[in-house]
């Protein structure tokens, strides 16, 4: 028998008119007291104490979706009726002791984890025990830790090529290293492209301006008195 707690607890509270009162005290609890998760396969036992032994005892249990699911009807006589009016369960078994009614989980899986409840009907009155909670207990991972990162002792920022360490401080790694030979090559070689490029510059600038000096040199000037050739002419023959 399972179903909405809410539609159960409507339903007990229509054919029993005083399920709110509250008059005797119940308690359910492991027998064990040591016990506060159960194992895998374990024989569970637990207890529900009663103040009146006359009316008999409900043991359900509350699930993790929030569904009750009956278990057993132990009578005051200690007989027992399971699921499906049976007398009997391969899962449980169940019993009175005095004023003790007993549960017993032949092996715990995680079908049977909720909350367990026993209840008791009397004079049209509904009561009800606290809780009792029977999960496994909870594995939690540990989240993997992402190691410090290494800080390399006697390096300055000034100076990224120097890799001298202290004398008690572990070596540099590889990566590091190589992060400082990177610093290192660019130290020196952009200065020297630089410098290359400018001696480049000058070198072209040099060579335009012997090529502009050559040029107004080799030009020839025609001095200011000559005159230009002129062929001689032939005297006019008179006849």
């Amino acid at each position: 028998m399972s179903g909405s707690p809410a539609l159960l607890l409507l339903a007990l509270g229509l054919c029993c008119p005083g399920i709110w009162g509250q008059r005797y005290t119940m308690t359910a609890r492991f027998r064990d007291s040591s016990i506060t998760h159960p194992r895998v396969g374990q024989r569970l036992e637990l207890e529900c104490l009663a103040t009146k032994d006359d009316s008999g005892v409900f043991w359900v249990r509350l699930d993790k979706h929030g569904t009750l699911h009956f278990i057993v009807f132990i009578s005051y006589l200690s007989r027992s009726t399971f699921e499906d009016s049976a007398k009997t369960s391969i899962r449980f078994e169940a019993k009175k002791d005095g004023k003790v009614y007993r549960l017993v989980v032949n092996s715990f899986t995680s079908q049977d984890e909720g909350n367990y409840f026993c209840l008791m009907n009397s004079n049209q009155m509904l009561y009800f025990s606290p809780g009792q909670p029977a999960f496994f207990p909870v594995t939690t991972t540990p989240a993997p830790t992402t190691p410090a990162p290494a800080i390399q002792h006697g390096i300055t920022e000034k100076d990224p090529c120097l890799k001298t360490l202290d004398p008690g401080s572990p070596s540099a790694e590889t990566s590091k290293e190589k992060e400082l030979d990177f610093f290192c090559d660019i130290f020196i070689w952009v200065p020297l492209a630089g410098a290359c490029l400018l001696l480049l510059i000058a070198l072209v600038v040099t060579v335009a301006l012997c090529q502009q000096t050559r040029r107004r040199r080799c030009r020839c000037k025609r001095p200011a008195n000559e005159k230009p050739n002129v062929k001689p002419s032939m005297p006019n023959r008179h006849v």
